[in-house]
């Protein structure tokens, strides 16, 4: 079925990603809702009506990657947006304040297990759906990879004493977000003689299960650079980092 444009959104069951599938649908994107629970992600797709499809897809699973490019191939044969949204925060925090979590995530003390399953999610998965879509992405004619970083992981910003985060940077979420900044800005390099667009994007401290609904954004207000950078036409910007509105984040 060959349909005007056709996207995947990884961890597209809630949050951030959800907003961004209800969007793109309402512009005529045809999206591939991936959730590591295909149930969720098939009550997601409900949701959201007509234009989005449940495909399940985990991020830290060979298998499941590979599954989910071939269904891709199977119903389009091509691949037109690609965002890797989906990401975790942490493993350990449970009913603790981001305050208290702080505190037990600092480089000397931070579980060496809790850094690993976070970046298996936001920096080896990104890398893992990225290599498994890319031939897809090559079939398009108007291809782009939007990447959902966050400005806690800009290592200018951060060395800044007086930046607003500083004292929150550690080795499980912030520096697995600057992990991915590199991993995109390899990606970058690597597509610049091509026709396929390469941006990152933070949507800012949203409201979600992120971070425990402690974000003072709401997803949709949250989700409004994704959504941006996501909808730029042919002739729009290739490697960027940005958030609301088209402000340039320092790497």
């Amino acid at each position: 079925m060959s349909h005007a444009r056709v996207a995947l959104v990884t961890g597209g069951n809630q949050g951030v990603g959800l907003q961004l599938v209800k969007e793109l649908t309402a512009a005529g994107v045809h999206v591939y809702l991936g959730s590591r629970d295909l149930d969720r992600g098939r009550a997601a797709a409900r949701e959201v009506g007509d234009g989005a499809v449940a495909i399940q897809l985990d991020v830290t699973d060979a298998a499941s990657i590979a599954a989910a490019a071939q269904r891709i191939r199977d119903d389009e044969g091509r691949l037109d947006l690609l965002v890797n949204n989906a990401g975790i925060s942490n493993t350990q925090k449970g009913d603790r304040s981001l305050e208290e979590y702080r505190k037990l995530s600092l480089a000397s003390n931070a579980s060496l297990d809790e850094v690993r399953q976070v970046w298996e999610t936001n920096v080896f998965g990104v890398l893992a759906v990225y290599q498994a879509m890319l031939p897809l992405l090559r079939d398009s004619d108007d291809a782009r990879i939007v990447n959902v970083s966050s400005g806690v992981g800009s290592l200018t910003a951060n060395a800044d004493p007086s930046y607003a985060y500083h004292a929150n940077f550690g080795p499980i979420y912030p520096a697995s977000k600057a992990a991915l900044n590199a991993i995109t800005l390899a990606m970058m390099v690597e597509l610049e003689s091509s026709d396929i667009k390469v941006n990152l994007v933070s949507p800012g401290f949203t409201s979600t299960n992120l971070n425990g609904f402690e974000g003072t954004e709401s997803v949709e207000d949250g989700s409004r650079e994704v959504v941006r950078v996501a909808l730029l036409g042919p002739d729009g910007p290739s490697g960027t980092f940005t958030r609301w509105n088209d402000q340039t984040i320092p790497w």
